[in-house]
């Protein structure tokens, strides 16, 4: 009876040490009032989560992240496979762009961030100078709190749809070619063999990459703490960035806490419905 269990300990042991008891541990301490400093603190039970509920502002910060999570989903996943579709053929000079719009995906956020706040930049910036080539007015971008949120996600959605197209480039290379010559063959268009075809044959890619990506938004800091420090007036604060505030800024570890085991709730939630929705596509293919 025992050896089985015997040959998963080495998989157990970190998964007990590095993912179960740290995650037991954030419980415990959502339901204290640890100020992070002192080595004293208080049970105070569900307290934390009520304030939580009960606070105006956390419903801003859920709406903000959801918006930015859905926002940055769609655009990544949909390009990346347009990119693909674009790149997937053999042709001269095709390694060389499927490198550059890779490139994004490996440079650091923070030195993303900080290259996309210059081109931001109100007076100076590329970005108002490129509005300004088709008259149309500058904007305040990141100084706004209507555009700094949808600046965010463009830097987000730049920085990752080239990995979204690496792995639909691999994906649709595995489509068997003489599909597309039997449905040719039948009359089928392009469009018809891109829906009938190329979509269903692609959708374990599809939900990998719309389950990673929403994970990632849901967890987005970087951008945020480096361009808009979750302002102006709250409009970028997100539920990653207001547990940094209560944590790192507040001292309000059991908060802090509260707002991080809420945020991991919505990521299986999320996770569940996507993976749900996937079987149900699959399904009916």
């Amino acid at each position: 009876m025992l050896t089985p269990w015997l040959f998963a300990l080495p998989a157990l042991i970190p998964l007990v040490v590095f993912w179960i008891y740290p995650m037991l541990r954030s419980l415990w301490i959502s339901m204290t009032d640890w100020d992070y400093i002192s080595p004293d603190y208080e049970f105070v039970w569900f307290n934390n989560y009520v304030h939580l509920f009960k606070d105006a502002a956390f419903y801003d910060v859920l709406w903000n992240t959801l918006y930015f999570s859905v926002a940055t989903v769609i655009p990544t996943v949909v390009g990346g496979l347009l990119l693909a579709l674009l790149l997937v053929k053999k042709a001269m000079g095709i390694g060389f762009f499927r490198t550059i719009l890779f490139s994004p995906w490996v440079t650091p956020t923070v030195a993303v961030s900080i290259v996309w706040s210059w081109i931001f930049e109100p007076t100076a910036g590329l970005a108002n100078w490129l509005l300004s080539v088709f008259n149309l007015p500058g904007l305040e971008w990141t100084s706004s709190s209507t555009w700094a949120m949808p600046a965010i996600i463009i830097v987000t959605v730049w920085k990752g749809v080239g990995w979204a197209m690496i792995f639909y480039l691999h994906a649709l290379k595995k489509v068997p070619e003489n599909l597309y010559e039997a449905s040719a063959m039948d009359g089928a268009s392009k469009w018809r063999q891109f829906i009938h075809i190329s979509i269903p044959l692609v959708s374990p890619t599809t939900l990998f990459l719309v389950v990673v990506t929403t994970v990632e938004a849901l967890q987005a800091y970087d951008q945020i703490q480096v361009m808009t420090q979750g302002g102006p007036a709250g409009s970028t604060r997100t539920l990653l960035y207001m547990y940094y505030q209560f944590a790192f800024e507040e001292f309000n570890m059991g908060r802090a806490t509260a707002v991080a085991t809420v945020l991991v709730l919505i990521t299986v939630i999320l996770s569940l419905l996507q993976f749900t929705i996937s079987r149900r596509w699959i399904h009916y293919q």
